[in-house]
């Protein structure tokens, strides 16, 4: 009966592959393996049905294989060679800018109630003064003057970041 699905199973994994070859030994592992799943004594209710997902994982498998070689093919370049990796992935430049934010945060954080929430509505939610205006129930000035007060309070920790880092 599994004779029956070799073809289909074939032709399912060289889709899969691009490689007649791999797919050959791909399937016959697959056949493999669900006859060994038989002869242990097991039941299978649906023979296809185990033998694509077999199939499948060891598509899977392979990927991952090919995956890891590629990486040890990386280790074996001289370290001199290796491209260093993009600025902001650098352990120091990730954790500034954690640092930037929470302190960018802490500024924002430390506005009062009303000018906080004007601000926040204008820069992060992109809404326009007058929309801001009619969602708090306050003047188009009264807005202006609240979000403007939150961008002198930014500049000035953007201020405090650029002396910190000129201090380093």
């Amino acid at each position: 009966m599994l004779e029956h699905y070799y073809r289909e199973l074939l032709n399912f994994l060289n889709r899969q592959v691009n490689d007649r070859d791999t797919a050959a030994d791909l399937a016959q592992e697959s056949f493999a393996r669900v006859l060994a799943v038989q002869h242990a004594g097991r039941a299978v209710l649906d023979v296809r049905a185990l033998l694509y997902r077999t199939a499948r994982n060891l598509v899977i498998d392979q990927h991952r294989r090919a995956e890891l070689r590629r990486h040890e093919d990386l280790d074996a370049i001289p370290e001199d060679l290796h491209p260093p990796a993009p600025r902001h992935l650098q352990p120091e430049d990730a954790l500034a800018s954690r640092q930037a934010v929470h302190t960018y945060a802490a500024a924002i954080e430390a506005l009062p109630p009303r000018c906080r929430e004007a601000f926040v509505l204008h820069v992060f939610d992109e809404l326009s003064h007058a929309q801001v205006a009619q969602r708090m129930g306050i003047s188009v000035s009264m807005v202006e003057k609240h979000v403007v007060r939150g961008m002198v309070a930014c500049k000035a920790c953007a201020r405090r970041l650029r002396d910190d880092d000129a201090a380093r």
